[in-house]
């Protein structure tokens, strides 16, 4: 069965062409909204908190604030209305999930810029 599944995903997913980003980087994700007959890229820029699964069925999450409120979104990796994702700012974490964030606020909620 896992085999069936594996074909499957591997023959009729679309894969996005995506940079390497991990956890802590700031990311900007441009994604097409249909409203009707109308078509818009809106982008969704912030923080990448976790990324989770693999092959076709990855997710990654990303949280901004808006003001004062955090808004944090999911995005599959394979979503046919993503249409590119620009990497910002490498960040300097020592998790892959950085669930630590959402409670910080003021300046510790900086993440330091890794070096390349």
């Amino acid at each position: 069965m896992g085999n069936l599944v594996d074909f499957v995903q591997s023959e009729f997913v679309t894969k996005n062409e995506i940079p390497e980003f991990s956890a802590g980087d700031t990311i900007t994700v441009y994604y097409e909204i249909r409203e009707g007959s109308k078509t818009r890229t809106q982008f969704f820029k912030g923080i990448v908190i976790q990324r989770r699964g693999s092959g076709a069925s990855e997710t990654f999450t990303i949280r901004k604030m808006s003001g004062t409120i955090g808004v944090e979104r999911i995005f599959p990796i394979n979503l046919p209305a993503i249409q590119k994702i620009e990497v910002n700012k490498r960040g300097k974490v020592r998790r892959a999930r950085i669930f630590y964030f959402r409670n910080l606020t003021g300046k510790k909620a900086q993440i330091k810029e890794r070096r390349s």
